[in-house]
């Protein structure tokens, strides 16, 4: 069984960033649901013991269309959803260190200069999406927007995701309305650098 990642932190700890309602309802309603809809799929699909990445990976090989759509949907909910909350957090913010640091710097010319791209691609995603910054195989790193819950994996093209910016309207419409790049730009007032560290470490 799939789980939700757990929270490190309160509902109204990302405030006045994200208010606690809209956390509330993001995670225990629509990451839940994602969630509980994913693990049906994946028994229908008889993909029990296979990681979520393996499963979004592998979608082509899923006769089924009903349920590879299923999948890829519920699939990419669940695991969007994991890593956009597991590296947020209050007290965050600031700057990445580190290798991570060096390679933004290496790939973009500066962090802000990161930062500006990766918030136009995020501002700029028609309708419900997400913009990614991903470890390419050869370990350079990648941005790119997304559809939906479409991945970089789902997508198939072998990159893996560390940081990502929700942009469905349920992430952001309690506080920021319709104004998407006022919260692209505070978002980043609460990136958890370290954990984004962490996972760029393991890709």
């Amino acid at each position: 069984m799939f789980e939700q990642v757990k929270l490190t932190y309160g509902y109204n700890a990302l405030e006045p960033v994200i208010d606690a309602l809209t956390v509330e309802t993001h995670y225990s309603k629509h990451h839940a649901t994602y969630t509980k809809n994913f693990n049906d799929f994946v028994q229908k699909a008889g993909l029990e013991g296979k990681s979520v990445e393996e499963i979004l990976a592998g979608l082509d090989s899923v006769s089924d269309a009903a349920i590879k759509n299923g999948l890829k949907n519920n699939g990419g909910g669940f695991y969007n959803h994991n890593l956009y909350f597991s590296t947020l957090g209050p007290n965050a913010g600031g700057k990445p260190k580190g290798k991570l640091a060096a390679k933004i710097d290496e790939t973009f010319g500066s962090f802000d200069a990161f930062k500006e791209k990766i918030s136009a691609l995020a501002v700029s995603q028609f309708g419900s999406g997400w913009a990614w910054l991903s470890v390419a195989k050869d370990g350079s790193l990648v941005l790119s927007q997304s559809l939906n819950q479409d991945n970089p994996i789902s997508l198939g093209t072998g990159n893996k995701p560390i940081f990502c910016i929700d942009v469905w309207e349920h992430a952001y419409y309690l506080k920021y309305k319709n104004l998407r790049a006022d919260y692209v730009k505070a978002l980043f007032d609460i990136v958890n650098w370290d954990a984004v560290e962490k996972l760029y470490e393991q890709a």
